[in-house]
């Protein structure tokens, strides 16, 4: 890899992607709402089920659900037998845009530490001739 090349060209990658990214990161800052994100991704819960799991008031986790719905982490539908209900699941697209940033990024470490590996090696060979 170039010394000025970057894993991530933001220029390429989208400002809604960007956007996407800095959402997702900010509201998977709190390890409560990186709980609620796990226990979402084994299944969709009601707010209570999820402030029991939490062992959190009910208030507390309808912060954090607020978050990250804003952050368009999380969805929340009604099922059709009662509309008073609410059923949280994750929505797919930004922790898409996550996981191709994540993935551009860790491509970019390697490929540096792939480098210094061959650099390394080239200045020990070096150093034995």
């Amino acid at each position: 890899m170039d010394r000025g090349a970057r894993a991530v060209a933001p220029a390429a990658a989208g400002v809604e992607a960007v956007d996407a990214v800095d959402d997702a990161l900010a509201a998977l800052a709190d390890p409560v709402r990186r709980r609620v994100v796990e226990l979402l991704a084994q299944s969709p819960r009601q707010a209570g089920e999820l402030a029991e799991e939490l062992d959190i008031s009910a208030a507390t986790l309808s912060k954090h659900l607020r978050i990250l719905r804003r952050r368009g982490l999380v969805e929340a539908t009604h099922p059709e037998f009662d509309a008073r209900v609410r059923i949280y699941t994750l929505r797919s697209a930004h922790m898409t845009e996550l996981r191709t940033w994540l993935e551009l990024a860790e491509r970019g470490w390697a490929q540096q530490l792939t480098a210094f590996a061959e650099y390394v090696d080239g200045e020990q060979t070096d150093a034995e001739r």
